[in-house]
């Protein structure tokens, strides 16, 4: 975890990675409007572990590429019913998970929900942003999270090769 307490100034989408959920490059929208962060999920499946709930999933961590999967196991925190921007109300499972972004490391919540459909497969809620202290510049993207962009060209390179082999 970080112990650096500056603010930390971001655009209105950039890229992080989670991980816990060896999760090493996402693009999120930094969302004012969401409370909690939502991840994206897909083949979710609750099971036991020691006598606490957890959750297996899959995950594209790349939009428009549903090629790159990743599995991934999380505790489950909480169960939430959860509004989205339409108005429509889901029961999603809610994980704990680090979150890192620029140089800083913090512990988020998230929930599970497919994001298939969405520009974005997370969004960072103001829960998630006021624990990391994160001031939001929404004229600009991709401040904080520079130091990723090397690793993502490189794996999207990794992904156009392997597709020619």
């Amino acid at each position: 975890m970080s112990e650096n307490n500056e603010h930390i100034v971001v655009g209105w989408r950039e890229w992080l990675a989670l991980p816990d959920l060896g999760v090493a490059s996402i693009k999120a929208k930094v969302d004012t409007g969401a409370r909690t962060s939502a991840l994206h999920a897909f083949a979710v499946e609750s099971f036991d572990k020691n006598g606490e709930l957890w959750v297996k999933f899959g995950m594209h961590p790349y939009q428009n590429n549903s090629k790159k999967e990743i599995w991934c196991e999380a505790k489950v925190t909480d169960q939430r019913a959860v509004t989205d921007s339409g108005g429509h109300t889901e029961q999603r499972y809610v994980i704990e998970t680090n979150v890192s972004l620029g140089k800083k490391t913090w512990t988020i919540e998230a929930t599970l929900t497919n994001r298939d459909s969405m520009m974005f497969r997370m969004l960072l809620g103001r829960t998630a942003m006021s624990a990391g202290n994160i001031v939001v510049n929404p004229a600009l993207s991709y401040l904080a999270g520079q130091t990723l962009i090397e690793h993502i060209q490189d794996s999207l390179q990794d992904e156009i090769e392997g597709e020619k082999e």
